[in-house]
């Protein structure tokens, strides 16, 4: 175990904190990130259109489609927040001006949306321009920063307003951005959107899958173990394929189809990470529930932060981090719930996600709201929390039986 830490500290911690660092990372996780509230926002209301409750649902009969808007206008057209949120936050993460990068990967993104025709289509203002508006961003601030370095801009005198001087500085690139877009698109016919989500197609089918989903749990888990944000590395590949299911799923629950993707936005969050990453409300449980006062102790001041999903002071106080006895309930608690989540979910026996839920909420009730007001994806939940303590329970009384002996003046166990 100590040559394993040695090697981890050594090599992969510095990789994966530089893999961390790097500014298009950075852009891609905060750009996609900033579009939660959005499709939580719109959650709401659906959950309001949909809440299973007789008196409320004659209460808002007379307003029940007009309730359908604020989702349509949100979750509906992703892409279209999506392409100008990246824009945005991987300009700035390259130190550029970031509305200017957002306006032009906005811009660029509109360009490909033209029927054959030349109107507008909304076809891809869902679900299905998500990867398209993230490639679209990149190439929008590629060329932004292609421009800045060779000083190809319109130049003011320093006496001008920034103001004035960095719209004008947009133009150079943003020109080039909608004329190659325009001509590939409308003048020579291609596809673009298609062939992106085409190229995606692998990455999209395996995190749908059982292995893939597994192996992104577990190396996200192990990462933590050794005290690196595991999800933040994680999801900068995988939290614009997560929302693209969610918003997929959610556009088939309200036209009534067949709900197609399990590992959603809100699969992880709402059904396996309970209490948190390595679903640590079962240890702030036992915690509380310990001889031992110490843990005791920590165990009341952690359990309402992990009913909200709260356990940084768990995963570095108690600590998990760099803990070899602890650290194996911590990647086999989220590996257990994520596979007998999937199960349940592949055939059926549990809702999948179709809405997204705040964090904070106790899964009990974000799965039951973001699997469609499904009681038994609740039910599991609980059942859930109850595996993770079942999990962590021998390992715990391993530690809590030395602390209690180092308490009687003992000797610890090896």
């Amino acid at each position: 175990m100590d040559k394993l830490e040695k090697f981890f500290e050594e090599k992969m911690a510095p990789f994966f904190g530089k893999l961390a660092r790097i500014p298009f990372l950075i852009g891609l996780r905060n750009g996609m990130m900033a579009t939660v509230p959005i499709t939580i926002i719109g959650s709401i209301f659906l959950v309001m259109q949909q809440l299973p409750i007789g008196a409320w649902q004659r209460i808002i009969a007379p307003f029940h489609d007009m309730l359908e808007v604020p989702n349509m206008m949100t979750m509906g057209i992703i892409a279209l927040y999506t392409a100008y949120s990246l824009g945005y936050y991987i300009a700035e993460a390259y130190e550029m001006d970031s509305f200017t990068g957002g306006l032009l990967s906005f811009a660029g993104f509109m360009m490909l949306q033209i029927d054959k025709d030349f109107s507008i289509s909304t076809a891809g203002f869902g679900s299905k321009g998500i990867f398209t508006a993230i490639i679209v961003a990149i190439f929008s601030v590629f060329v932004l920063r292609i421009c800045v370095k060779k000083s190809l801009y319109i130049k003011f005198p320093d006496t001008v307003p920034p103001a004035v001087s960095q719209s004008f500085a947009a133009i150079v690139p943003g020109a080039i951005i909608i004329t190659v877009l325009f001509l590939t698109k409308a003048v020579f016919g291609i596809d673009i959107q298609a062939t992106i989500n085409a190229i995606f197609a692998p990455l999209v089918f395996g995190l749908n899958t059982l292995p893939g989903i597994v192996v992104f749990m577990f190396v996200a888990k192990v990462l933590w173990c050794f005290g690196i944000h595991g999800m933040s590395v994680m999801n900068a590949v995988g939290m614009p394929i997560f929302l693209t299911y969610l918003a997929a799923n959610n556009e088939a629950y309200l036209a009534g189809e067949a709900i197609p993707y399990i590992t959603a936005q809100g699969f992880v969050q709402c059904f396996v990470s309970h209490g948190g990453a390595g679903a640590t409300l079962g240890l702030a449980i036992l915690m509380l529930l310990s001889k031992e006062k110490g843990f005791k102790t920590f165990g009341k001041l952690t359990i309402v932060p992990a009913i909200c999903n709260i356990n940084e002071p768990i995963i570095f106080g108690y600590p998990i981090v760099m803990n070899p006895m602890m650290m194996i309930p911590f990647i086999v608690s989220d590996l257990v719930l994520t596979i007998s989540t999937y199960l349940l979910m592949y055939f059926n026996i549990i809702g999948r996600p179709v809405l997204n839920m705040l964090w904070i909420l106790p899964t009990p009730i974000s799965s039951f709201l973001a699997a469609g007001n499904d009681i038994r994806a609740a039910i599991w939940s609980i059942c859930g929390i109850f595996i993770s303590v079942v999990i962590y329970y021998p390992f715990f009384k391993i530690e809590e039986k030395n602390r209690l002996k180092l308490e009687c003046g003992g000797e610890l166990d090896d």
